[in-house]
């Protein structure tokens, strides 16, 4: 991952492969500085981690390293003078679903992410309206999906224990669906 932090492109590592990462919109924008806020906020003083798009999930098993849109870690492990460029052993990630990423953030992607022992809920977020989707690791290790829609006034993080206004994750966003 050398060329990587010499690089002023990020890109994602695949099996031996680079793939360039592509810009983010202004609504993708804004609901990661919201649920950087709201986390930041609910979590000071916990001694837990939350990382944005700059920070890299290695996922060792399949040979990955991903750069999700939020991360959220407790683990020491990921403290390490070994760990300065990418996490190990995240809680929580999150992935603002964009038109030319959500199939493979639903897809292959989450199927990576689910061999994070690690990993207790994995959160796509629409970027075109009101819906979280939290997908939580059950102790049989099953997946269990629970969604939020502009129905609802609020959202829940379980793995933080964190309940919050849907209206704050989508401040000042214009959603287009």
């Amino acid at each position: 991952m050398q060329i990587e932090a010499q690089s002023p492109i990020k890109h994602e590592y695949i099996d031996g492969r680079l793939y360039a990462m592509v810009g983010v919109s202004e609504a993708h924008n804004l609901i990661a500085g919201n649920l950087i806020t709201l986390l930041r906020n609910h979590l000071r003083g916990s001694g837990c981690r939350v990382f944005f798009s700059g920070m890299k999930v290695r996922i060792e098993a399949r040979n990955r390293f991903y750069y999700p849109d939020v991360l959220v870690t407790w683990d020491e492990r990921d403290r390490d003078r070994d760990t300065l460029h990418f996490k190990r052993f995240p809680k929580l990630i999150v992935e603002i679903l964009s038109d030319s990423t959500e199939a493979f953030d639903r897809g292959d992607k989450f199927e990576d992410y689910q061999s994070l022992e690690s990993l207790r809920e994995y959160v796509l977020v629409s970027s075109k309206r009101p819906l979280v989707q939290c997908f939580r690791r059950t102790d049989a290790r099953l997946w269990v999906l629970q969604s939020y829609t502009g129905e609802q006034e609020s959202f829940e993080l379980l793995s933080l224990d964190l309940l919050a206004p849907l209206a704050a994750l989508y401040e000042d966003v214009s959603l287009l669906g």
